[in-house]
């Protein structure tokens, strides 16, 4: 969401750094095939709640990690084919209003209090000819709501994907990480990903015509939401 040297710059210094309340399962692939970011957290709010704070980016994303230098120019439209995008505002003094905008990603499914996913490569990906999707899902339990989150990137992009991994899981996870924290939520050790399956209707998943071969659930892992 910046400059691709900024952006490396600032990802290799959050890889560097321990960030406070950091998913211990971060990065759980990295292949030629691409790279798989998981991410699994409990606040202490309800699914709407979550849901409400998540669509609005602009009380939780970094703004460090932005184009415009500023979150409070980013915006979420959560329903199918909305965009999460930033304006890019006109320099001080220029007439005109605004020089431009980003958009970052695009919402393909979306399930309010549920999950949302979004697809779009971020950051310097977005120079590439990469693919990624972005999911959140949400769990209800008794105290709160368990979330997971991962990020999936595919495609063609510079760079050695295992070098690339942990710089993208640097700025992500921060990302997470202050969602988290705006939700009054930390990182789950507890957390059961098994649960996650619960009351999910088959409805929810992608038509069989559409989603491919199967992908098996392995080692106890959640299912996202749409596989």
């Amino acid at each position: 969401m910046m400059n691709s040297a900024r952006y490396a710059a600032l990802a290799l210094a959050a890889w560097g750094v321990a960030f406070t309340g950091a998913a211990e399962a971060k990065v759980q692939e990295v292949s030629e095939r691409g790279i798989v970011l998981r991410y699994v957290a409990h606040v202490s709010v309800g699914p709407e709640e979550t849901w409400a704070v998540l669509v609005k980016p602009s009380q939780w994303w970094d703004s460090e990690h932005t184009y415009s230098g500023d979150a409070a120019n980013l915006t979420l439209d959560a329903r199918p084919g909305g965009c999460f995008c930033e304006v890019l505002p006109a320099a001080a003094g220029a007439e005109g209003g605004a020089r431009g905008g980003v958009e970052h990603m695009r919402a393909i499914y979306v399930d309010k209090g549920r999950a949302l996913r979004l697809s779009g490569a971020l950051g310097p990906l977005q120079a590439d000819a990469a693919v990624a999707t972005l999911t959140f899902q949400f769990k209800p339990d008794e105290t709160g709501t368990q979330v997971l989150v991962e990020y999936v990137v595919g495609g063609y992009f510079r760079g050695d994907p295992a070098k690339l991994a942990p710089m993208f899981d640097g700025v992500l996870g921060e990302q997470v990480g202050r969602l988290v924290e705006k939700l009054g939520g930390s990182f789950a050790a507890a957390f059961r990903p098994e649960t996650m399956d619960e009351g999910i209707p088959e409805a929810a998943a992608v038509p069989a015509e559409l989603a491919g071969p199967p992908v098996p659930k392995a080692d106890g892992k959640a299912r996202i939401i749409g596989r």
